[in-house]
């Protein structure tokens, strides 16, 4: 392995107070760490602004086709592996990287702005009416501390739009969690990131669905084995046009390794 990409060695408490490594998949960077949160926390803490992007296959063969994703990728602060595809491409070079589901960095997110020596304030913005309600509900209950400032399902229109960022500016929340959508989320986070510049900014995708009780996570084994993609395909045969990005992006994924091995061997 090379050394230069073994970071499992390297503690967060060394990694907080700088960037942390990032390796490039199909031209996409993905920010390498063994736990994101305490990177999180001390930026959280030192008042500077974050912009999330979790990472999966999807997300990077529709950067391959849309400049303007892949420019915002590039320019957010942290970008974590979530999906298992993402997981097989850092390995075919060598790179051991546990995976970051959004869902889960979210939950971790909630749980530290729960903690009453943190108090974090904390925006749901995205996905339908009754499920945005009933998501940010569930985290109510299970953390009767957490402070929630606002919550918008993402089914606005233009004058209610505005009506939003200015709620979004006056309350300031540390923690804003964006269910919009690929790559609609990223573009919203891109463009807004200025009104609250010392928050986390999350794109969290369908966690709202999980969250409110309207859809279940894989079970953990099928999680640890990598094949959340599959269970969520069964439970829902209408994504398997998404889901043809994930073969485009494995055979991408090995182009590019073979390409890179042809460079390194001598001539």
């Amino acid at each position: 392995m090379n050394k230069l990409l073994n970071h499992s060695a390297t503690s967060m408490s060394d990694l907080v107070s700088q960037p942390l490594p990032e390796f490039k998949i199909l031209g996409q960077p993905v920010n390498l760490a063994t736990d994101y949160l305490p990177w999180l926390v001390n930026r959280l803490q030192q008042g500077i602004g974050t912009h999330v992007v979790t990472m999966n296959a999807e997300i990077v063969i529709q950067a391959t086709q849309n400049p303007k994703l892949s420019e915002i990728i590039h320019k957010a602060d942290l970008v974590t592996p979530d999906g298992s595809g993402i997981i097989m491409a850092l390995r075919l070079h060598g790179v051991e990287q546990p995976r970051c589901a959004g869902i889960d960095l979210g939950e971790d997110l909630l749980r530290l702005a729960g903690k009453s020596e943190y108090n974090y304030p904390v925006f749901f913005y995205g996905g339908k009416p009754a499920i945005v309600q009933q998501a940010a509900q569930k985290w109510q209950t299970e953390l009767p501390n957490l402070n929630i400032v606002g919550i918008e399902h993402g089914y606005i229109n233009t004058e209610e739009q505005a009506k939003l960022l200015e709620r979004i500016q006056a309350a300031q929340p540390k923690i804003i969690l964006v269910a919009l959508g690929v790559p609609q989320q990223e573009i919203w986070i891109h463009e807004h990131f200025h009104l609250c510049p010392e928050a986390i900014w999350i794109g969290v995708g369908g966690s709202f669905d999980v969250w409110s009780g309207v859809k279940n996570r894989a079970p953990q084994l099928i999680r640890k084995l990598d094949l959340e993609w599959m269970y969520r395909i069964a439970k829902e045969p209408s994504r398997w046009r998404r889901a043809l990005a994930l073969p485009q992006f494995a055979m991408l994924a090995v182009i590019e390794r073979i390409q890179h091995q042809d460079k390194l061997t001598p001539k």
